[in-house]
């Protein structure tokens, strides 16, 4: 099997990446530059500003701070959001923050390293440690705010940044509460595939292509992206949870002209970093501090987070929502359960 193929089955498997349209849909309708366009509207009780901060190393992630207004000198508890893998603050981080805020955090959505209107070079790809670092660059941000409470900071992971969040939390101690919604662990799923199914000979082949496609990067000076010859609409045929991934990423919906799910994906080599490092080794190290996760009962993802509970110490916490997908906890505010996390966070950030 050819890598780009291969590639092609991993971005419907893991990160929604569709790249044919089934709508008659004019995305730049509304005539917004990508900096004004958010897919949600601003809560009347909330302010958003920009904001920026650099991680470990040395790149600047770009945030935006949401912020319930009328809040006077009191001190906040405060959290942390991304997500999901491939997406934009402007996307169901966003969302999430906004909400929260509105609840009485200090929220900031950040867009992750090398994505977004966060700094890096090469663009587009993910590292599972750079990834971490993210989350921890994020608490050290809300820590150094004059309004925030240093010693109550969560964070809350969505999709593939769940996972990242986890892992975050197992290694900074000054994390006190995390929340993980439709996750995804980034390293099982590339490594193994979905459901674990890929077998040593699949995963042999996979990383000689993927070395072949380093020689032809190192020839090119450049990283190659996946192409696709798909048709216009989708054929009907494809898993339930592709066209819900459409449904959020490609239409006026979800769509961002910075999400690597609206647009053409990550670089052709993004797997390398996730083949050999399992994320979630010491998430037992997240006790004694609380966990929530959150998944639909229909989500196909499901299983990741039924794992992380299983491996994990107490306290924990599994939420499963009956009748629900995957990408309904990316923006159906109907759906998310945020009085659920709001209980969650102020009980433990106290």
């Amino acid at each position: 099997m050819k890598l780009k193929t291969v590639v092609m089955i991993l971005s419907f498997l893991f990160i929604g990446q569709v790249f044919a349209q089934n709508k008659e849909v004019n995305l730049n309708q509304n005539k917004m530059t990508a900096t004004e366009h958010y897919t949600f509207q601003l809560s009347d009780k909330v302010t958003r500003q920009k904001v920026s901060f650099k991680n470990r190393y040395g790149i600047t992630l770009s945030g935006d701070l949401y912020l319930p207004k009328n809040v006077g000198t009191e001190k906040l508890a405060a959290l942390a959001i991304s997500g999901p893998f491939g997406a934009v603050k402007e996307q169901s981080s966003g969302l999430y923050a906004n909400q929260m805020a509105e609840r009485g955090f200090a929220v900031v959505a950040f867009d992750p390293s090398y994505t977004g209107e966060s700094s890096g070079e090469p663009r587009n790809v993910a590292s599972p440690d750079i990834n971490t670092e993210d989350f921890s660059a994020a608490v050290d941000f809300l820590g150094l705010q004059k309004n925030v409470h240093r010693e109550k900071i969560g964070i809350i992971g969505i999709c593939g940044f769940a996972g990242f969040a986890l892992n975050a939390t197992a290694i900074d101690k000054r994390v006190k509460a995390v929340a993980a919604t439709s996750m995804y662990d980034m390293t099982r799923v590339i490594s193994k595939g979905y459901n674990d199914i890929v077998t040593l000979e699949q995963r042999t082949k996979t990383l000689e292509q993927l070395g072949q496609q380093r020689w032809k990067d190192a020839e090119s000076g450049d990283f190659e992206y996946p192409t696709t010859h798909l048709p216009g609409k989708l054929t009907g045929s494809e898993p339930q949870f592709v066209k819900d991934y459409f449904d959020y990423y490609k239409t006026v919906r979800g769509y961002h002209e910075r999400s690597l799910n609206s647009t053409k994906g990550w670089r052709l080599t993004n797997a390398l970093s996730f083949m050999n490092m399992p994320i979630l080794t010491y998430i037992k190290e997240i006790s004694p501090r609380p966990m929530l996760l959150i998944a639909g009962e229909k989500a196909h993802s499901r299983y990741f987070s039924e794992t992380a509970f299983m491996n994990a110490n107490e306290p924990k916490e599994l939420m499963i929502l009956p009748n629900v997908v995957h990408v309904d906890l990316y923006d159906n505010v109907n759906i998310i359960p945020f009085d659920k996390l709001e209980t969650f966070f102020k009980t433990h950030l106290k």
